[in-house]
């Protein structure tokens, strides 16, 4: 099958995805307390919203430059590469979870950020399993040929971010505040230019 289609498809879910997270977004209702004072209140929406909206960017970015290594794609890639547009399209839903739940305590704080990370966490392994059958099982099918140190390299890259993500998982259950850095952190990361492979 031929990348362009892929491509196109996964595009117009990822900027789905994006675009759903701005509806989270809500303008304060009127009060007695001033505007000013409603909108700072509402920080964890901002604070979660840019992190999801640079993570998914960031995605896009990779995604990108993974399937263009491709010359074409067989029905394994596009399986992971499903899975992978599967674990994106409920970024919005997780985000707006955290956003709501962060400030409530009785510990749904800790499970809206635990579904908030975790799910950050499946798409990272998600785009690590579609890199691997790209770049070390189906390298035959590759537009040029790279050696497997340089392949086995890229790989490795866009692994890391896996780590990062399950001690913010864990910590969900400690502070939902340094589950929600540590993948603001894991964004601003992998959106510095030297950077590269999968958050």
């Amino acid at each position: 099958m031929s990348t362009n289609r892929l491509e196109a498809f996964s595009d117009g879910v990822l900027a789905v995805a994006i675009t759903l997270l701005v509806l989270n977004v809500k303008v304060p209702p009127t009060s007695d307390h001033d505007l000013a004072h409603q909108l700072a209140l509402r920080w964890p929406e901002y604070a979660a919203y840019a992190t999801s909206f640079i993570t998914i960017g960031i995605i896009w970015i990779n995604h990108h430059a993974m399937i263009g290594r491709l010359r074409q794609a067989d029905h394994a890639i596009l399986f992971w590469n499903l899975l992978l547009l599967m674990s994106v399209g409920i970024l919005p839903f997780a985000t707006s979870l955290m956003a709501t739940y962060l400030k409530q305590g009785h510990g749904s704080d800790h499970l809206a950020a635990a579904i908030y990370s975790g799910s950050f966490l499946v798409m990272s392994l998600m785009f690590s399993a579609l890199n691997r059958q790209i770049l070390l099982v189906k390298s035959d099918l590759l537009a040029e040929t790279m050696p497997e140190q340089q392949r086995r390299a890229i790989f490795k890259r866009a692994v890391m971010g896996i780590a990062p993500y399950v001690i913010a998982t864990a910590l969900a259950w400690v502070s939902p505040y340094a589950t929600l850095a540590i993948c603001a952190a894991i964004a601003v990361y992998y959106a510095l230019p030297r950077a590269s492979g999968s958050p």
